[in-house]
């Protein structure tokens, strides 16, 4: 999936100001370079005049920021080295770990948009890539979880 696409679709899920979304990625990084300027070229479709592809390095930036926005730092730890290279897999377990999604959560979230996953295909998302049993996320599949965590976390309805 196109990075900018996901960018756009947690920032409206979350309704992120543009300013709120420099603040998350400089949560992991404070000399990340980003502006509200950049957010908005970012955050604009491809085609529209301004438009700015993500990069990898953006996104996995964004994600971890929004780790550390929705659940916290754990000073106890030394904080994870950012992916160098994002794909559907690695975006969905941030998701999951962002928004503390358990199997059961994320099971509901893909019937509620008509997706029925077993327990083995689900946890086969998750697997390292070298793993014998891997299963790859693809573009439908993500813009689905996405659509399905949108109407969980923003009702219809709520916010403009």
């Amino acid at each position: 999936m196109i990075n900018n696409d996901t960018l756009r679709a947690v920032r409206y899920m979350l309704d992120l100001s543009d300013p709120k979304v420099v603040e998350i990625i400089q949560r992991v990084r404070a000399d990340f370079p980003i502006d509200k300027t950049e957010v908005q070229a970012l955050t604009k479709k491809e085609g529209e005049p301004g438009f700015r592809e993500c990069g990898d390095s953006t996104l996995a930036h964004f994600l971890d920021g929004l780790i550390v926005h929705l659940r916290g730092r754990d000073e106890s730890k030394p904080p994870r080295p950012v992916e160098k290279h994002m794909n559907n897999n690695v975006v969905l377990k941030k998701l999951r770990v962002a928004f503390e999604l358990k199997d059961v959560d994320m099971h509901a979230i893909f019937e509620s948009v008509g997706i029925e996953l077993g327990k083995p295909e689900l946890n086969a998302l998750f697997r390292d890539r070298s793993h014998k049993n891997y299963r790859v996320c693809g573009d439908q599949l993500l813009r689905n979880f996405l659509r399905g965590l949108t109407q969980r976390v923003r009702p219809e309805g709520e916010g403009g």
